[in-house]
């Protein structure tokens, strides 16, 4: 009686039933990113009654995540807890009946296969354009749909990508954006932009899992301030000479994307991203001059966050001194400069 109190607003709506609501909580969502989209993701996703989900975050709350990432408080910050772990507490708070999983882990090449294994649906909460070119790689591999969503500053967007159907994510965009790409830490973002978004995102993710409505083929995006709202059909947008679809799934494999090396002695990490060979310092330290201090020269620029400076250099190649932790380092390289 109380799960059918539960769900009981879900299963008068004819587009889930009970059939449908027993149909979620037999399936298995991953949803890959938890901040501002994957808060609010996973919550929606929890509170419907999926019965699986795994979380997969690298990183840990700061006090400015909690301006637009719904699930975390200000104990979370004083308990030092990452993001997957903070996010399993709350949402097994919310819903005991659903099976949550919390992975502190980097989305890699190394791991996303076996992360994603049996998975009904993948959701992005992602905050750089590499990882997704993986989800991408993988969601084809496996035969696993996936829904991708974005959101800065005031705007946002969100696109279903089902395997075997093209077009594919890497039809739309052929490689990593060239040199530094906006991002909330450089450009902000209004918190209900990623709350659209994810909102968006979930219920896409709820129609593949239920399997009996058709999910969107368009690219949803839109302009919060402006109360712009636009839909672009991805009719049309499938490439023939795209990898991904023939099989080649370079990202997955290694042999696209950034490399991170650390540096023997240094207490370094060297980041480069071939995609980097258009970076503009100029535009780079006008972003990052909003934050702190900048010291730049005509080849590079330095940039101080925290314990840790990030040297970056015209063609996209950086060095993030003061860590040896290869994922803090890719994770300020993607904070402040993009991927």
């Amino acid at each position: 009686m109380q799960e059918l109190d539960r769900y009981s607003r879900q299963t008068i709506f004819p587009g889930i039933g009970r059939e449908g609501q027993e149909k979620l909580g037999r399936s298995f969502a991953v949803v890959v990113g938890c901040g501002a989209l994957g808060t609010v993701i996973c919550s929606a996703l929890v509170r419907a009654g999926v019965g699986s989900l795994r979380i997969v975050d690298r990183d840990f709350i700061e006090y400015h995540n909690l301006q637009r990432q719904l699930l975390f408080t200000e104990s979370d910050i004083e308990e030092n807890l990452p993001k997957a772990v903070a996010a399993e507490r709350h949402l097994r708070a919310a819903n005991s009946a659903v099976e949550v999983e919390g992975v502190v882990a980097d989305f890699s090449p190394a791991n996303a296969e076996r992360l994603v294994k049996d998975a009904d649906v993948i959701v992005d909460g992602l905050d750089n354009f590499e990882t997704r070119f993986l989800v991408n790689d993988v969601a084809l591999k496996t035969g696993v749909p996936w829904v991708y969503g974005g959101a800065i500053g005031s705007t946002g967007m969100t696109a279903t990508f089902l395997p075997g159907e093209a077009p594919c994510f890497r039809c739309l965009v052929s490689a990593p954006p060239m040199g530094a790409m906006m991002t909330c830490d450089t450009a902000g973002v209004v918190n209900a932009a990623p709350w659209i978004v994810g909102s968006m995102e979930a219920a896409e993710a709820i129609k593949i899992l239920l399997g009996t409505a058709p999910v969107s083929r368009d690219l949803m995006v839109f302009d919060l301030w402006e109360r712009a709202f636009d839909s672009v059909s991805l009719t049309g947008f499938a490439s023939a000479d795209c990898p991904a679809c023939r099989g080649e799934y370079e990202f997955l494999e290694r042999k696209r994307g950034t490399r991170v090396t650390s540096l023997c002695g240094q207490n370094a990490v060297q980041i480069w991203n071939p995609a980097g060979a258009g970076l503009s310092l100029p535009e780079l330290r006008g972003r990052l001059a909003a934050l702190g201090e900048v010291e730049s020269s005509e080849l590079m620029l330095r940039f101080t966050s925290g314990e840790q400076e990030l040297v970056v250099f015209f063609d996209g190649r950086a060095i993030v001194r003061g860590t040896r932790d290869e994922a803090l380092a890719k994770a300020l390289y993607a904070k402040y400069v993009g991927m």
